[in-house]
C-alpha cells in the first residue's frame, strides 16, 4: 500500500498491527487522507506485543474499565468513518505469525499488500474471526484469493522475521509504545484519533 505523486515526497509513516482495533480504523482512514495530501502512505508493520514488552505498556483492556470505555470510544469514531468496527470476542489475538505473514505478502507481493491487509482487519474487526487460528487464517486467505501455504512459508522465513523484528526494534528506539503511530517527518503522532493532525503535518 504505497501513494506516490509529484506533488509532494512527504511520506506517513504507518506503523501497526492487525490485532488493534484502532490500526484498524487508521488503516481505514489513511489512504485517502495520504492520498488528497499528494503523500505517499509507506506500511511499517511491527508486532505490538514486542512493543509493550520493550515499553512496559499494555492493552486498555488489562484494565476493564479502561478496556470498555476505550471500545465504546473507538466505536464513536468507527461511526463517524462510516465504517463497521465489531467487538472480537477472541480479543486479544496471538498476531506473531499473522504479522510475519503481513511482512511476507509486503516483501515478496507488495502490490497485493492492500488486500492482504483488507482480509485480515476484515476478518478480525468486522467478522470477528480467529484469525490466529491457523484454520481460520487459511480459510479467510483462500476466500480473499490468497495461497495459504504460501503466505505461512513467507511468514516462516529467516528474513521476513528478522525483518519484523527489526521494524519492532527501530519502533521502540523512535518511541513508539502503541499502535496505531504515525511519523511525518521526525514528528511522532499516537492513535487513530489524531489523524487531524497527521493531516494538518502534511500542509
Amino acid at each position: 500500500m504505497s501513494m506516490n505523486t509529484d506533488k509532494t515526497s512527504q511520506r506517513v509513516e504507518f506503523l501497526f498491527d492487525v490485532g488493534s482495533p484502532a490500526s484498524y480504523l487508521a488503516w481505514t482512514q489513511l489512504p485517502a487522507l495520504c492520498a488528497a495530501a499528494g503523500a505517499e502512505l509507506v506500511v511499517r508493520p511491527m508486532l505490538l506485543g514486542g512493543v509493550f514488552q520493550a515499553t512496559g505498556n499494555a492493552s486498555p483492556a488489562t484494565v476493564p474499565a479502561k478496556g470498555r470505555y476505550t471500545f465504546i470510544d473507538l466505536s464513536r469514531c468507527a461511526r463517524r468513518y462510516g465504517v463497521t468496527l465489531r467487538t472480537n470476542p477472541h480479543f486479544p489475538i496471538n498476531t506473531l505469525v499473522l504479522m510475519r505473514a503481513v511482512v511476507g505478502v509486503q516483501t515478496h507481493a507488495a502490490d497485493r499488500l492492500p488486500a492482504f491487509l483488507a482480509a485480515l482487519f476484515t476478518a478480525i474487526w468486522v467478522d470477528g474471526l480467529n484469525a490466529g487460528d491457523p484454520a481460520v487464517a487459511s480459510k479467510l486467505l483462500i476466500d480473499a484469493g490468497f495461497d495459504p501455504a504460501q503466505v505461512f512459508a513467507w511468514a516462516a522465513q529467516a528474513e521476513v522475521k528478522a525483518t519484523l523484528r527489526a521494524t519492532t526494534d527501530e519502533a521502540v528506539a523512535r518511541g513508539v509504545f502503541g499502535a496505531p503511530t504515525m511519523f511525518v517527518g521526525g514528528e511522532m503522532f499516537f492513535g487513530q484519533d489524531r489523524l487531524d493532525f497527521v493531516r494538518e503535518a502534511l500542509g
